[in-house]
């Protein structure tokens, strides 16, 4: 009997271990490449691109972008340049957008500071975060078009967009 209920509880022990871990990395990302960060001539940091697939498309998948800074950049740098962007790379893009509630949340970075954009493609939803703590998220269909400000036909910056893809 003791057997038959060591038997038992291990199996529920197994069945457990591989529902959560099944659950947690049902589609884990992995690390597809890296490029400096470049403003007037300066370096400020530096981007990370993850994927589930580095030779699958962008947009139809889990990705994160990681951009860790070596300079103070205050908060409207951010909101400008996302803003620009945004409305040159997206046709219907107004001050209406799902995508405005995103650049909204950005705060100034100094030296040593992470941002993380990280999208779920089966849930449609982008997280921003500082430093590993979440600022805030949207759920949308059009969620992962904020990353066109990086990966889209008019980016930030066409190197560093080429850099991160390939």
């Amino acid at each position: 009997m003791d057997i038959t209920i060591q038997k038992i509880a291990l199996s529920i022990m197994c069945l457990t271990v591989f529902s959560v871990s099944t659950f947690t990395s049902a589609a884990p990302i992995q690390s597809c490449s890296q490029a400096p960060i470049w403003v007037a001539q300066k370096q400020v940091g530096q981007a990370s691109y993850f994927a589930q697939s580095c030779k699958q498309s962008w947009d139809s998948q889990n990705i994160q972008m990681r951009f860790a800074y070596s300079q103070d950049i205050p908060e409207w740098a951010f909101k400008r340049a996302a803003t620009h962007f945004l409305k040159k790379n997206i046709a219907d893009f107004n001050e209406k957008s799902i995508l405005n509630r995103i650049t909204q949340l950005y705060k100034p970075v100094k030296n040593g500071d992470l941002y993380t954009l990280n999208y779920v493609h089966s849930s449609q939803t982008l997280t921003l975060s500082l430093n590993q703590k979440t600022l805030g998220q949207i759920q949308n269909d059009q969620a992962n078009q904020y990353f066109k400000i990086w990966l889209g036909s008019q980016p930030f910056n066409a190197k560093l967009k080429q850099q991160l893809l390939n």
